[in-house]
């Protein structure tokens, strides 16, 4: 039996430290994110595949569910 993945995650602007929470697309990854905070534009970490996974509290549903994400 497989775990339903975690679809809400709280943002963090690595810039100014605001915190959002977002629930995150289940058939896309989100490359881009404008803080509400400083509206810094975030962009994955190197080698990580969206924003979710570099900056929020949850990875994205595919790498929670060890599937492939948007490569």
């Amino acid at each position: 039996m497989v775990a339903e993945p975690i679809l809400q995650s709280t943002l963090t602007c690595p810039h100014c430290g605001h915190r959002v929470i977002e629930t995150m697309p289940t058939d896309a990854c989100q490359f881009f994110y404008d803080c509400k905070g400083c509206g810094e534009l975030l962009r994955p970490r190197p080698g990580d595949c969206c924003v979710f996974c570099s900056y929020g509290s949850a990875p994205c549903p595919p790498i929670q569910q060890d599937k492939s994400c948007c490569r």
